[in-house]
């Protein structure tokens, strides 16, 4: 199966976009279209897309959102690239800072995520589709930006508590290996922290971390491989967004 993008809704669909000019949260999500009624505009297309596709071929909307900024973040930027992947990366922390194993978000990092959720309110009077499906990474970072951006707040939700429900996939997380902040945790320290029914992991889900050497850094290639892995389960699925 072969998957590609509709390149005329979104700013960041340009190959050439430049992402400091886009910026990490862009008005509308990115939309170009900025009229009153451009989620209904938007819905329209998607469905027309979808009926005069051949067999075989369906679209979907994914909406994807990047973790808050994470202790591993500020480590970072503390000791610069070159140090961080040389040295630091590889430890659990300093003196100062813990950032592995799955390092968690900064209080920056949690204002962040609710800057996010903030977002989805103003365009939900404006029609934009509220996803019927959410998937995480495992990563506590990730839960947690989910979790501050859709879930808790009743009183003040995005969703309705029905619909606030996720599936963690091993497969919809970041590069992996050598790293420690990008060692999840164990499954039995997740179920605690994030239980069900909001929190659905995987079938087959591991206690631990299979993915995570100590050695090896994940290749690229591989990291496009398990993206495809995701689609996949995307796509089996029948919601359109």
């Amino acid at each position: 199966m072969s998957y590609s993008t509709v390149p005329i809704f979104f700013a960041q669909d340009d190959p050439n976009a430049d992402p400091s000019t886009i910026g990490a949260l862009p008005p509308r999500f990115g939309l170009l279209d900025d009229s009153e009624d451009r989620w209904k505009t938007f819905q329209s297309a998607i469905g027309c897309l979808n009926a005069e596709a051949p067999g075989g071929v369906s679209y979907k909307v994914c909406f994807l959102g990047r973790h808050g900024e994470g202790w591993h973040n500020v480590a970072e930027a503390k000791y610069g690239t070159e140090a961080w992947d040389a040295y630091w990366s590889k430890l659990d922390g300093d003196s100062e800072i813990t950032w592995g194993p799955d390092a968690l978000l900064t209080p920056l990092g949690e204002t962040q995520a609710l800057q996010a959720r903030e977002a989805w309110k103003s365009e939900i009077p404006k029609g934009i589709p509220v996803p019927a499906k959410f998937y995480s990474s495992p990563l506590r970072r990730a839960l947690d930006t989910w979790k501050e951006t859709f879930g808790l707040r009743s009183n003040d939700a995005v969703l309705d508590k029905s619909k606030r429900t996720v599936l963690i996939l091993e497969n919809c997380r970041e590069q992996y290996g050598v790293h420690t902040c990008d060692r999840r945790s164990t499954l039995s320290s997740l179920v605690t922290i994030y239980p069900p029914p909001t929190y659905v992991f995987e079938e087959g889900f591991a206690e631990e971390d299979p993915l995570w050497q100590k050695d090896e850094r994940e290749p690229k290639p591989h990291i496009a491989e398990r993206a495809r892995a995701v689609l996949e389960v995307i796509f089996r699925e029948p919601d359109i967004c």
